[in-house]
């Protein structure tokens, strides 16, 4: 059984600028990173141009959101990395991380957190 949904091409333009000012990149940066012109990532914030598939999967690979989040707004699952199962190896970073973490100064932990908004994007998650 088929379900019709109508994709709100504003919305998912809305999600993505709130995803990108989260991760305080630029229209620019975002489009440097993906790819595309920063006019054409304007117009799709804007819900001005609907986007083909590889493009919504770019854009939501570099914002480092779901792909249900980013059309429907909603997602099924939570993602966590303290929660998530990421084989034998993840508790032990997770308890380094933290070890360091708390070693950090409140203006040390706001550098990191805004290093971590910069390097994110870049991250390739495939």
């Amino acid at each position: 059984m088929a379900v019709n949904k109508e994709i709100d091409i504003v919305a998912i333009g809305r999600r993505i600028r709130e995803e990108r000012t989260k991760l305080d990149l630029t229209r620019e940066e975002l489009a440097e990173i993906v790819g595309l012109s920063d006019y054409y990532v304007g117009q799709l914030e804007r819900g001005e141009r609907q986007m083909s598939l590889p493009v919504l999967v770019k854009i939501a690979s570099c914002l480092h959101i779901s792909l249900d989040y980013l059309i429907f707004g909603k997602t099924h699952k939570t993602y966590s990395v303290l929660n998530e199962n990421h084989g034998d190896y993840t508790p032990a970073i997770i308890e380094e991380l933290n070890e360091l973490l708390n070693k950090c100064s409140p203006p040390e932990l706001e550098l990191i957190k805004k290093l971590i908004k910069v390097i994110l994007p870049y991250v390739n998650t495939k």
